[in-house]
């Protein structure tokens, strides 16, 4: 709290940078965790909570007749313009935000200052919340051919690892640590995901230190070790995220990849992810794009292939594909690695685990309870059973819907609109048309004349609901049937 200069400052605008919706007034608050803006209207009341962590960057413009704008960009891409009466005012908002989003020290996160009213027992539940151990339980581990090693105890092998990793049970610690010393950052190949349907895994690691012809035997056992561990296969994949242009020019560094004729039994496979300078680039260009005001929809699509980020989303998504197959389908373990083995590498593996084991599917409580219940949630669905298969053929219903859910905006500052918000209103539109569909049939029953029974639905004034109905069985085509049903729903669905 020292570092806030001024917790309070009234008479503050709100500006919308994406739409023309004119600037709400309210009074902004600087909190130990939050920014935060409640609006004047009293009909409203409206308020905006920002995390400082969230927060990626605050900019400070030049001052106007109307006050001092103070634009705040935030890590999940919500875009906060607040144009504050007095210069001193914004001054003193500015260096407190600067101050609380980074802080210089660890022991200066609220985290560690927060003092709960609660006992001992639930206030350590939270550090429960995710539990390796059990984890690996559900994976079936450990067994014949894998074990927990404590070879990282105190953080002395790798000090970015866990002190506890699982490794082939053929991999002693002298491998382990002969292996360590040939990959970049020490980060030797460890146990990620176990598939247990056909014993194989997804390990992950960081390159080799081979330049264009170093070799270490510890690393070529320790790769040798995993594919023994894969009993049903006799090779494993070596999957280099990496453009292979960008390997190839880190072996004049001393770094590299794998050379297949030093290690038995791999094949190599380059992805073509690109480094982190670049996806960040292709972010603040995509970034740009949803700030302009009223764009043209040729712009808005020239502006988004111009950024890459979807060709970007396309390699990620494509390297968990292969991974996903590679496993479930060959029945072949695969190691994965990038440069330093962090960004690129923890979203494919993370990806290829999604798609292959529905439990990463869920949220813990989500399913279960009835309150939060997911609308299309089903035991016998494909999404909670087995592999993750995608149909994204452009006809496809679900693709269409899924896209439409995660492009579905209204207007206002983003995140637009949440997912179980709107499937939630989906669920209650449902219901009360299913209710009035109901009083509907029992009017109609109680207003119709018994010398009229014989005629059609039509006849008396109400459509034949019976052809809407998936079970309903066949009906004559209307004049409507030669439209194509999806023409507009797609539209909707992806504008």
């Amino acid at each position: 709290m020292e570092h806030i200069r001024t917790p309070k400052v009234e008479n503050v605008r709100l500006v919308d940078g994406i739409s023309s919706k004119k600037a709400a007034l309210g009074t902004l608050y600087l909190t130990a965790t939050h920014v935060i803006f409640v609006e004047n209207a009293s009909d409203t009341r409206k308020e905006t909570w920002i995390l400082h962590s969230q927060i990626s960057t605050i900019e400070k413009q030049a001052t106007t007749a109307t006050g001092c704008p103070l634009l705040v960009r935030c890590k999940n891409f919500q875009l906060l313009q607040l144009v504050i009466p007095q210069e001193r005012d914004c001054h003193d908002v500015y260096i407190s935000l600067l101050r609380l989003a980074r802080p210089v020290k660890y022991e200066e996160l609220y985290c560690f200052s927060f003092n709960p009213k609660l006992d001992r027992e639930e206030r350590e539940q939270g550090w429960m919340l995710i539990d390796l151990s059990e984890e690996y339980k559900r994976m079936g581990l450990p067994n014949n051919y894998w074990q927990l090693s404590d070879v990282n105890r105190d953080y002395r092998v790798c000090d970015s690892y866990p002190t506890q990793l699982y490794v082939p049970k053929s991999a002693t610690a002298h491998i382990i640590v002969g292996s360590s010393k040939f990959r970049s950052r020490r980060r030797f190949p460890a146990l990620s995901y176990y598939y247990k349907d056909n014993h194989v895994s997804i390990c992950r690691s960081s390159q080799p230190l081979s330049g264009f012809s170093a070799r270490c035997l510890e690393d070529e056992q320790m790769l040798q070790a995993i594919r023994k561990a894969s009993p049903g296969s006799d090779f494993i994949y070596v999957v280099d995220t990496r453009p292979k242009l960008n390997a190839m020019a880190n072996r004049a560094a001393g770094k590299g990849y794998e050379n297949e004729d030093n290690y038995s039994n791999i094949k190599f496979q380059f992805i073509g992810i690109e480094n982190i300078h670049v996806m960040r680039n292709s972010l603040q260009k995509m970034l740009e794009v949803c700030e302009l005001k009223s764009p043209s929809m040729s712009d808005f699509l020239w502006g988004l292939e111009n950024s890459g980020w979807l060709r970007h989303i396309k390699a990620i998504m494509d390297a968990g594909i292969f991974i996903a197959k590679a496993v479930s389908e060959e029945g072949a373990s695969v190691l994965v690695h990038c440069s330093d083995g962090w960004d690129r590498t923890a979203q494919v593996c993370s990806v290829a685990s999604l798609l292959l084991d529905p439990h990463y599917r869920t949220l813990k409580g989500f399913m279960n309870r009835g309150d939060y219940l997911n609308p299309l949630f089903r035991d016998d669905s494909s999404q909670t059973q087995g592999t993750l298969r995608l149909p994204t053929p452009p006809c496809n219903f679900m693709y269409k819907f899924w896209s439409g859910m995660y492009n579905r905006f209204e207007k206002g500052l983003q995140p637009r609109q949440s997912v179980t918000d709107y499937l939630m209103a989906v669920k209650e539109e449902t219901q009360q048309l299913e209710e009035e569909l109901e009083a509907l049939e029992e009017d109609n029953l109680k207003s119709s004349d018994p010398d009229l029974s014989a005629n059609s639905d039509q006849e008396s004034g109400v459509e034949d609901l019976s052809c809407r109905s998936p079970s309903g069985g066949e009906c004559v085509p209307g004049e409507d049937s030669g439209k194509d049903r999806d023409s507009d729903e797609a539209v909707f669905l992806t504008a």
